[in-house]
């Protein structure tokens, strides 16, 4: 029932600094008392700021109107975004008072990133700026170099992004702020966030999914967020869904959602409005707190701020006959002419003397005191939050080895990664999460809930009970999550079916520009590495049809700065459990890991598992003729389920070409095949050609697409003698080996490649090929026969095969025939 108490096991003791909070119905309907210092100090700073960020938009020169605008005053693009700015600049004002009066530690997540001109505003009145940029300084040069340089390619950019102090959320695109303010506060149980999201953004897919974020998060052992949904009616040039709901539309709205609404909407009196709503929010959150922390928590409901203020507030009410304030028109650069025209320069002279410039700064330049009144202390102030930018926390990784698996057993690559995340969990219990789209127990990493469980709030079953999992079923939201949780210093792990990662492409991408950028900062210090796992690939997704068939974000990975991508396909369970390892003690990167869920034999033993992964590829000499000396082609296998065919198939030659000469190669970090000085992984030319040779032909059997490889390739000497086979966007609800057999990667097409190329290195081998090629395309003939007839592989299909000349064990299926010639299954 909403508001139930319950008992939790192990209560946690209240925070010493949390003041006991005694709030009822009546403190929602209770102002706050501000003084008049207090009212004062808010209205001059949302004026500064509002009138920063205006003049940010148009003025390269005469940043305090010290005399009248000319046309050389305006910058030649006028670039930005006014009309979302009075909404955040209103809320910046706020939470300064909210955090000095409360001593808070509070972070400010904006959804509407093309806000830059307000926050960049309202830092540098924070004097947040000048802490990271001497260049703004707090005074006239300082406000000055803010204004002129503002979207020109000497200052910021107009939307929020990592040059931003105080962000943790790419401005460059819509939806995901929420997610990643709840990603923020877990696991810190001190941290309020503030997330304001607009009423535009909150038509998006992922917000409209994120609003159930609050049903993740643990009060005992997380902080807060408050969001605050700013509804100023319209997008660029249309209304808003929000905007043109009532008060009861949007109650019963956020009400479902399980949210407490406060609708802050008074004009007249909006400061006392939103200071009273602000106090209110956090007075029922720190209630919940105390409560989940002593043992009795309350399940529901969260709370919700809704404002609502005119697009463009206190900018200009009409341009050329046209409504502006309060409409799509104040959506961007509202005085579009005002380098050409006079009335609208004019216009715009009025627009900046309203905020009163000269009441708001001092001669020198810095602000009034009446504004730095209303600043918290300088080390909880929103910009210099350490939780932004100086927060990194280092995993302890267990040992991998400890989690080994016997050589030529079988054993799923996602169990045994399983086991060792469930280690990693007990070992890091503040600092690891898992974000999975509820694909846990299916893709078999279900070993981690040894010592946890999943993280859910809505329900008596799960509530205060902790968790270290989330499982939710939107990738965006996990995604956000993940986000949110590694910008302030954790680490998290995404495992997913292959085919869907492909949903959070671009917020990947976002994701990476913004590390991107905080690497080019001198002041913003490392980060965990976010960490996707694919699994459910498409080489076993035969069951689920095409659709569950997509191996496309590998590319996506691929297309990022070599300093940032990583992609990594380990062979079998050992390579994979040294390659999760290695992956969580890295830093800023993008990691992908590829590997497969069911049984697969264990090729390497822990020690030749670790070599193999240090190298990113090796010469497997097991499989190899003469352990790889002299080969007349390179067989390369990327992938477990192409490794094994590639396997299979040099058994397959060694029995009906034994005078043709094979090097077997698996390639587990897909970076080193980059040209040389192109990727930090990438093999000189020396080592590139001696694993690959320099001139014998070179076939690799990819697990994702051709163009991947082509790419990698690039650069290197001698191309023409390299043929790929890969995923061809051939699939249906078939049976694991007609899955290779329709993309081409079947252990049939890798012996018809090396027969074709070791041809033109070898005359035995030419002489048979036409025998030797007609017999395969027969038995591959019988074999889709014999599928289409019986809905199966044929027996043995995926036994090890055996290799005389090696030490590899077998396990028992390697013992088993796989079919003989005579029974039309040309397999060993």
């Amino acid at each position: 029932m909403p508001g139930e108490i319950i008992d939790r096991p192990n209560p946690q003791p209240l925070p010493s600094h949390i003041p006991d909070y005694v709030t009822d119905l009546a403190i929602k309907l209770q102002n706050v008392k501000l003084s008049d210092g207090d009212l004062q100090g808010l209205e001059e700073f949302r004026r500064a700021s509002n009138y920063i960020a205006a003049a940010m938009i148009f003025l390269r020169g005469n940043a305090l109107l010290e005399r009248n605008i000319t046309f050389d005053d305006i910058k030649p693009r006028l670039l930005g975004h006014w009309g979302t700015c009075p909404g955040l600049t209103l809320v910046y004002a706020h939470l300064n008072l909210l955090t000095r009066n409360n001593d808070l530690d509070l972070i400010y997540v904006v959804g509407p990133g093309h806000g830059a001109p307000a926050i960049l505003a309202s830092l540098w009145l924070e004097g947040s700026l000048e802490k990271f940029y001497p260049q703004y300084s707090m005074n006239k040069q300082g406000l000055s170099n803010l204004i002129s340089r503002f979207s020109t390619p000497s200052g910021f950019p107009s939307h929020i992004n990592a040059e931003t102090p105080g962000a943790i959320h790419e401005g460059g695109e819509l939806g995901y702020a929420l997610s990643v303010a709840y990603g923020a506060v877990m696991d810190k149980p001190d941290l309020i966030v503030a997330c304001i999201v607009g009423d535009g953004e909150a038509e998006s897919g992922p917000t409209a999914t994120a609003w159930h974020a609050a049903k993740y998060i643990d009060p005992a052992e997380s902080g807060a967020v408050i969001p605050i949904v700013h509804v100023n009616g319209f997008k660029i040039s249309e209304r808003t869904i929000y905007g043109c709901m009532d008060n009861k539309e949007l109650a019963s709205l956020f009400t479902g959602y399980g949210y407490q609404c406060r609708f802050v909407e008074d004009l007249d009196s909006i400061d006392l409005d939103l200071a009273t709503s602000m106090q209110w929010a956090l007075n029922e959150i720190r209630k919940i707190q105390k409560l989940a922390r002593t043992g009795k928590p309350i399940m529901k409901p969260k709370v919700i701020l809704i404002m609502r203020t005119p697009k463009g507030w206190s900018g200009p009410k009409k341009v050329n006959g046209e409504f502006v304030e309060g409409s799509f028109h104040a959506h961007q650069v509202p005085l579009m002419a005002a380098k050409s025209d006079k009335g609208q320069l004019a216009d715009l002279q009025s627009w900046l003397l309203s905020y009163g410039p000269s009441k708001l700064f001092t001669k020198s330049g810095d602000i009034v005191d009446s504004i730095k009144a209303i600043l918290p202390p300088e080390h909880l102030r929103i910009g210099q939050r350490p939780e932004t930018y100086k927060c990194y926390e280092p995993l302890t990784v267990p040992d991998w080895k400890k989690f080994g698996v016997e050589k030529g057993s079988e054993e799923s690559c996602m169990k045994a990664i399983g086991r060792l995340i469930d280690q990693a969990l007990v070992d890091n219990p503040t600092t690891l999460r898992l974000f999975s789209p509820d694909e846990l127990v299916s893709n078999k990493i279900d070993a981690v809930f040894e010592h946890t469980g999943r993280n859910f709030q809505w329900d008596e079953f799960s509530n205060a009970r902790g968790g270290r999992v989330i499982e939710i079923l939107s990738e965006h939201t996990c995604q956000g999550f993940m986000q949110g949780y590694t910008l302030t210093g954790r680490t998290g792990i995404f495992p997913s079916y292959e085919s869907f990662l492909g949903i959070i492409h671009t917020m990947m991408v976002q994701y990476s520009k913004f590390n991107k950028m905080a690497k080019e900062t001198n002041w913003r210090t490392d980060i965990s590495s976010i960490n996707y796992i694919e699994t459910s690939t498409w080489t076993r997704q035969e069951h689920n049809g095409f659709s569950h068939q997509n191996p496309s974000f590998i590319g996506a990975v691929l297309n990022l700065k070599p300093t940032a991508a990583r992609v990594y396909l380990p062979p079998d369970a050992n390579t994979f459990l040294s390659t999760v390892a290695h992956c969580l003690r890295s830093k800023n990167y993008v990691n992908l890991m590829v590997g497969s869920k069911q049984p697969q034999p264990v090729f390497l033993s822990v020690e030749e598992a670790e070599k193999h992964c240090q190298a990113g590829a090796s010469v497997w000499k097991f499989c190899s003729t003469d352990d790889g000396l002299n080969p007349d082609v390179v067989l390369v296998g990327i992938g477990s389920e192409l490794m094994f065919e590639v396997v299979v198939a040099a058994a397959i030659i060694r029995r009906i070409c034994p005078s043709l000469r094979v090097r077997v190669i698996n390639v587990t970090d897909l970076m080193i095949l980059e040209s040389e000085t192109v990727h930090p992984h990438a093999l000189t030319v020396g080592e590139f050609d001696s694993l690959f040779t320099s001139d014998r032909p070179i076939h690799f059997n990819y697990h994702g697409y051709s163009n991947e490889i082509k790419g990698l390739l690039f650069g290197r000497k001698n191309l023409d003698r390299v043929t790929i086979q890969c995923y061809k966007e051939e699939g249906s609800t078939t049976t694991p080996f007609d899955m290779m057999l329709r993309n081409c990667v079947s252990r049939y097409h890798v012996v018809e490649a090396a027969i074709r190329s070791g041809a033109k290195i070898n005359p035995k081998v030419a002489l048979d090929m036409a025998t030797l090629l007609g017999d395969i395309r027969h038995q591959v003939t019988k074999v889709q026969n014999y599928i289409m007839s019986t809905g199966r592989d044929p027996e043995g299909t995926f036994d090890v095969p055996r290799f005389d000349n090696t030490a590899f064990a077998h396990g028992a299926r390697g013992e088993r025939s796989q079919g003989t010639a005579e029974d039309g299954f040309f397999v060993n």
